[in-house]
Formats: structure tokens, sequence, C-alpha cells
């Protein structure tokens, strides 16, 4: 078998630019292991855990109408019907991904792939029906693996009790007791769920705060609302070591509290991702890795192999679907012949906490390490109209700006659907938008996206709902 181009991979970077690859005319044929096409992020990571905070939202607001002298009691969890419905929503993706394929004619291969050289793909398991050889001659190859949790060998304990995020949205149980390792996006957000289904959540970070390399500012709301609603949260601590007791999973911990011994039904060990690149035969390859294991490319997705590319998880942080889309559509216009490169000036991050944060663009931790010059303007949610009617005035909208231009570089949201409004801060940052472009650009009224527009008011000193006059 032969194609133009093998895209190795099928999570939300390799289905795009499959997909992009085909309808600028190329033949494309797609190898991935899995029967479903989506990868991490629809099977088992972003569309199910969001699906899973949704239900976990929806129990806080129920819980939170009591301020509204309405009471609607305990909620009763079926985790059966929960499961099924989470089984829905992802069917109803990847079979919306399947059709699309079809009608673009991208040939699909279910298969473990591995380079035999520059221009073979080896293919073995899977399901042998979908390909008649097992080597597949290419052009051009773009490789998509993405990245798997990682696991620290003192954690490889062989029990159930012992989860990554993976077996974590797999919902086998609520346990009485659970502990986090780890305080990033991950912990925080697959915590909220379990505790708001009923599990005692404990968590254990091993730096000084939360959500580390994020803005302070915008992490402050989640932590005093995590702390309201996790068991306890333990920072600069260390899991030293974990003990199967059978029923019980024990572990050594040490911190600035001390050292102690604590039991729990299930650990989440949430501390990181690492790149999908060993095991598939990049060596046989003229491709390289950095230090840390991610696949080196340049501004066109290229790697130091002239006949493979590389986009997603695999070439780098931030490790996120979105980016990994806009590489892959990179990625299939540079092998169509188009003039395009990644250069994107802002990649927004979202982490669904409640509140969520959401940041893009430069932020003032790296203003100060790249020595910066950069001006803050802040607008305090408590003076949102829409905020303090829906009773969540726990939000922070923030410009990072240029203090000559008055040019936008960076924004940071703190509150209730963050990540709906970082939308609007990535376009002006690309747009070179300034403060005034955005205070001068009518937003309605009463809604959260007006603390975009009010935030920029206070840089001039023009804000109607609090007194900043410009000095």
């Amino acid at each position: 078998m032969h194609t133009q181009l093998v895209v190795l991979g099928g999570g939300p970077g390799g289905y795009a630019a499959a997909f992009m690859a085909a309808d600028l005319g190329l033949n494309v044929t797609l190898v991935e292991a899995d029967s479903r096409l989506g990868g991490t992020c629809l099977l088992r990571g972003c569309i199910p855990s969001k699906a899973l905070l949704h239900v976990a939202k929806v129990i806080n607001e129920a819980r939170e109408l009591a301020h509204w002298g309405i009471e609607l009691g305990k909620p009763q969890v079926d985790l059966a019907a929960m499961r099924s419905r989470k089984e829905a929503v992802i069917h109803q993706l990847t079979q919306g991904l399947d059709q699309l394929a079809k009608r673009r004619q991208v040939q699909r291969i279910q298969a473990d792939g591995s380079f035999a050289n520059s221009q073979t793909l080896r293919l073995q398991g899977g399901n042998p029906t979908t390909y008649s050889e097992d080597h597949l001659t290419f052009d051009h190859c773009i490789v998509a693996t993405g990245s798997r949790p990682t696991m620290p060998s003192a954690f490889q304990l062989d029990t159930p009790r012992i989860m990554t995020s993976t077996e974590a949205l797999d919902l086998d149980d609520v346990p009485h007791s659970l502990l986090v390792v780890g305080g990033g996006y991950i912990g925080l957000e697959l915590g909220t769920v379990y505790a708001e289904l009923g599990a005692d959540v404990t968590m254990v970070e091993l730096t000084d705060g939360l959500l580390p390399g994020a803005d302070r500012d915008l992490v402050k709301p989640v932590v005093k609302r995590m702390a309201s609603r996790f068991t306890e949260i333990l920072l600069g601590t260390k899991v030293v070591s974990l003990t199967d007791h059978g029923d019980r999973i024990e572990a050594q911990l040490e911190g600035a509290l001390g050292n102690r011994t604590m039991a729990f039904d299930r650990i989440l060990v949430s501390v990181g991702r690492q790149p999908v690149t060993a095991g598939f035969g990049l060596e046989q390859t003229q491709v390289t890795l950095d230090d840390r294991g991610f696949i080196e490319v340049d501004a066109q997705q290229r790697t130091r192999d002239e006949r493979i590319l590389a986009i997603g998880d695999v070439v780098g942080e931030p490790m996120l679907a979105h980016k990994a889309s806009h590489e892959g559509k990179v990625a299939a216009e540079v092998l169509a012949g188009h003039p395009a490169a990644f250069d994107a000036l802002a990649i927004p991050a979202v982490v669904f906490t409640d509140p969520e944060i959401a940041w893009a663009g430069l932020t003032v931790e790296q203003a100060k390490r790249e020595g910066h010059p950069i001006c803050v303007a802040q607008y305090p949610w408590q003076a949102s109209g829409r905020s303090v009617a829906i009773g969540r005035t726990d939000g922070l909208t923030k410009w990072i700006l240029d203090p000559e231009t008055e040019r936008i570089l960076g924004c940071g949201i703190v509150g209730s659907g963050a990540g709906e409004l970082i939308a609007e801060a990535v376009l002006a940052i690309e747009m070179g938008a300034t403060a005034r472009d955005v205070a001068d650009s009518i937003h309605p009224h009463p809604t959260l996206s007006e603390t975009l527009a009010f935030a920029s008011e206070v840089h001039l000193g023009t804000a109607t709902e609090v007194y900043r006059p410009k000095k």
C-alpha cells in the first residue's frame, strides 16, 4: 500500500491534519490503534471530564439555590446512568468524526503503526480487516501520537485503587476517601468531580501553591472555593510512598506540617503527562528529540527528517488539544504548498475548575522573567451586575498592556465561564488591539463579557462601576 500522506494518530491534531489535507486535495491515510477517532481528548480526557464537570457544577448550583430559598435536597447519584450518559456523549462525537472522514475520503486503518524507515510504516494489531498488507509506504507522514499520564515508579502498585485520569473517568465507584496527588489542572478538575459526587477529597501538592505557574491573582478564588469543597489541601507536601493494604492504600506524607500516615480508598495520581515518542520506531528515521523527549520541529512543524512532520503533545508544551489542531492544519497547509507557519501570539489555556481560570498571551510572571515592561488593569467582578445577579462575584478580569502603546499583550480571567470569555482576548491580542479598541467596542449588558471592556476602562480611567481615575 502507498499513500501520499499518512497521519499517525487520530486525536484532535491528527484528524484535524488529515481532514485539512484531504480538503486541500491530498490523498490521506489515517493510522490509529483505537477503533474510534478522537484520541485522549475525546475518548478519555477533555470531553468526558468536562461532561462530568458539568454534572458537578449543576450539583453545586442546586445546593447554592438555598440562598434563594429553594431547597432541592441531597442528590441521588446513579453511577451507571452517569457512565451511560458519558459514553453517549463520546459516541455521538466519534460517530460524527467517522462520517466526516468518510465524506472526505480519508482512508482509515486501525492498527499500531511503527516506522521501518523514513518512508515506511509497519502495521500490526488493531483490526486487520482495515488493511491488506503489513507495510504502508508514504511520501510524507505527520506524527500525532499525543501524550500519556505520568506515573512515577514509586506509585506503580498492582491495584485498581491507584488511578490516573484515565481510570478516574471510568467512574467505577465514588470512594469514601480520595487522595489526589498533584495540584495541577487535572487533579483539581477531577478532584472537583469526585468531591461533588460525595467523596472526601484530600489534595497533596509538592510546591507551595496550587496550579503552579498560573497567575496567583487568578488562583486565589479557586483555592478559597476548593478549601470549602475538599477535606484538606496539603501544600509543600510530598508523597514518599504508597502501600497496598487490600481494602485501603496507605500514604506516607512529608511536608511543611510534618510527617504523617494516612489511608484512602483510592489514589488519583495527576502529576503531569509525557509525550508518546518511544516504541514506534522513530529511531529508524532522522527525527530528533530534545532532552525532555519531545520531537524537535520548526515553525512549519517539520522535523529533521524531510519526509516527517510532527504536531500536538509530542512537540512540546503547552499540551492542549486546540494547539494540536492548529498545528495539524499548519502541517497540512505546508504539505499542500501553502505559505503556512505556526506563529500564534496567544494560545489560550483554560482550567475548568469552579470558578474557571483562563489566560492567553503574556502573563505577569513571564513579563517579570523576561524584563518586559507592562502595566496591569484589573476589574473585580464584585462590580459586575451580572455576576452579582448569579451570585458569583469571586471573579476578576485582568489585562496585561504595553505601557507606551496601550496594546493588549495578555489577559487573565477567573470566574464563572472564564473559558468562554477568553476568546475575545485571544482575538484582541492577535489583531494588535489596544485597551481603547476594547473599551470602545459596545458590549451587551448585563453580561460577564462586559468585564473585558470594563477592565480596559479601568486602564483608561473611564470605568463607570468602579472609581479608578487615571493617574
